[in-house]
């Protein structure tokens, strides 16, 4: 197998024409070229009066590799293309008597539990929230009625915070062993649209994410696993630093010495039950910040000039950082092209927001958060649950600015950058429900971080014209930018002082989105299945 890099096309390209295009450019006949998959498609807008073209990476096979290659000696757009198959690390003996326990059934949870699966070790999966059809009903409870459901919401159930998002595949994490093909080939097996395996900045949309995880959670059924829901895990038995099983609410324990926790970032209570049982975790920096909302037009416009709207390119994104004169960085994250702002709290009297996008990303406004990082160090000293109980305090008064009734707290970006309360909406009607009440958000972050993005959102505007437009509506807060503690491993991924117990994920502080939860979901099952394959069956 071969590879080319930037193989350039016009954006207005018909699909029929990338075969001939290669053949030409490669200077082959049609019966030399035997194959040919896209790996990648991508395009770069940054020269806003060049032409558009996609450039591709493409993986192909030829009659004859060799000879081609030696045609182009000097051209360093071509080479043997890497193998990205996986290689599974074991498989479970024919008699089995442990099973693992997987804590969690989101993006890491998914992927842990599928691969112990498909290697045979019939894996228990706990998930204390309910099956997605079920979960999406009790989301729309608080969207559309303000009922808040705490164990079937946004964070907990079935697919995890990742369902109620933009369905983002990407990631910059290293990846020497392409874990993350193997998490795009599964999607796509479960029903994703085949191109998130090629296009730059793939997403499936929460619609679509629904099916797709209630399709792989039959695969890990028919493959021996079993699923739990409405079962949450209240304890873990530890003996003389082994972990021995888990405890449920319903007071009914689960024997295994392997514990995937593949816990998300709200798991609170389930966090300080662990900290109490001298599981070593610590303090991390996290964000905290608002929901931005443009019309997308806006966007598009910046960001693709006389290309915005092109069917072929679809909604445009940003990604934005400032460093503020305070020493404090802010920047966008999480931003949803042609989506909404959503409720995304798990807690009773706590307002949280972050942002969801369909796969059409059709939606009036873009939106992402713009925040800024905190450290334990700097900002919330006092222990690992310290970052828990910041994000507690800011989401109980923007309960309260919000006006106790989970509608957020939300102020136009020009009055933000003046100081002065919002008293009316203008041209950009806000997305989140159940509302968003104005008022003046000062109050709703700490005094550096208000400073922050007050200084930032005009240095945006130069990078984005429009940016700080008026009638651009912030929505407070968003805090669950990431998890606020990690729960330390060491080499061989287990707990640093509880043997048998695998954090993992988001919540355990290892992933940040869809993606790199999935990938370290497969790194920590391949971890589990050489533990348990090592250790002489009990």
């Amino acid at each position: 197998m071969l590879r080319i890099t930037e193989f350039k096309l016009p954006i207005d390209h018909s699909d029929e024409q990338l075969r001939p295009a290669l053949l030409a450019h490669l200077g082959l006949t049609s019966d030399e070229l035997l194959d040919f998959t896209l790996f990648k498609r991508s395009y770069d807008a940054r020269k806003k009066n060049a032409e558009l073209c996609f450039i591709y990476t493409i993986d192909f096979q030829v009659t004859d590799e060799a000879a081609l290659l030696a045609r182009f000696p000097d051209d360093r757009h071509l080479s043997i293309a890497p193998d990205t198959a996986y290689k599974p690390v074991g498989q479970a003996p024919a008699e089995l008597s442990e099973r693992p326990i997987v804590v969690g059934f989101g993006p890491c949870g998914i992927f842990a539990g599928l691969l112990l699966a498909q290697q045979g070790f019939k894996p228990i999966i706990l998930e204390r929230g309910k099956s997605v059809r079920e979960r999406t009903k009790d989301t729309w409870g608080l969207w559309r009625k303000n009922v808040l459901n705490p164990e079937s919401n946004v964070q907990f159930g079935e697919g995890g915070a990742g369902t109620f998002s933009d369905g983002k595949l990407y990631s910059q994490i290293k990846d020497p062993k392409h874990l993350g093909r193997k998490v795009l080939q599964e999607f796509v097996k479960a029903g994703a649209p085949e191109e998130i395996m090629y296009v730059s900045k793939p997403h499936i949309g929460t619609f679509r994410l629904t099916g797709v995880v209630a399709d792989m959670r039959q695969q890990i059924e028919a493959l021996g696993g079993e699923v739990r829901f409405k079962q949450k895990v209240s304890d873990v038995l530890i003996e003389d630093g082994q972990l021995r099983g888990v405890a449920l609410d319903s007071g009914e324990q689960l024997a295994s010495r392997h514990v995937i926790l593949a816990l998300g970032h709200s798991a609170r209570d389930t966090f300080r039950m662990l900290h109490s049982r001298g599981v070593y975790m610590e303090a991390k920096p996290f964000s905290v910040g608002f929901r931005i909302e443009h019309p997308q037009s806006l966007i598009d416009r910046a960001r693709l000039g006389k290309f915005a709207g092109h069917p072929k390119l679809g909604a445009a994104d940003y990604k934005l950082v400032h460093h503020a004169k305070n020493g404090r960085s802010v920047y966008s994250f999480c931003m949803c092209p042609g989506g909404t702002v959503v409720a995304a709290t798990s807690e009773p009297n706590r307002v949280v927001t972050n942002g969801m996008s369909q796969y059409s990303r059709n939606e009036r406004n873009a939106n992402a958060g713009i925040v800024v990082g905190i450290t334990p160090e700097q900002d919330f000293p006092g222990g690992p649950l310290a970052g828990i109980e910041l994000q507690e305090r800011l989401e109980s008064h923007a309960y309260v600015l919000g006006g106790s009734t989970y509608e957020a707290p939300g102020q136009l970006v020009g009055d933000f950058i003046a100081g002065k309360a919002s008293t009316a909406l203008g041209s950009v009607e806000p997305s989140y429900k159940p509302g968003v009440h104005l008022v003046d958000l000062a109050s709703a972050l700490p005094d550096f971080a208000i400073e922050a993005i007050r200084e930032a959102l005009p240095a945006f505007d130069k990078q984005i014209r429009g940016f700080a437009m008026h009638d651009a509506v912030l929505t407070g807060i968003e805090t669950r930018t990431s998890s606020p503690l990690r729960i330390t491993r060491g080499d061989d991924l287990q707990s640093l002082n509880t043997k048998g117990l695998y954090p993992a994920g988001e919540g355990a502080g290892y992933a940040g989105g869809i993606l790199s939860a999935g990938v370290d979901g497969i790194r920590i099952a391949e971890a589990v299945i050489l533990d348990m394959l090592a250790q002489p069956q009990a």
